[in-house]
């Protein structure tokens, strides 16, 4: 789905940035311009950065997969 419409980012997109390190909504921007025009979608930005930054915090390899 798309996350940023003005920008056509995916939350894919945002996913594997959030997976390969990207730890903050502005890094955020800055990589994939998700946020660069309105800014609506940045509540869901900093969202799924928690989501992916939770799977890396979990200590047992296959809750990651659960998750």
């Amino acid at each position: 789905m798309y996350v940023c419409i003005c920008n056509g980012v995916t939350d894919r997109q945002i996913r594997e940035a959030a997976d390969a390190g990207c730890d903050s909504v502005s890094e955020m921007t800055m990589r994939t311009g998700a946020g660069a025009s309105c800014g609506s979608c940045l509540g869901l930005v900093a969202e799924l950065i928690d989501e992916a930054r939770a799977r890396r915090a979990l200590p047992l390899p296959m809750l990651a997969h659960a998750a």
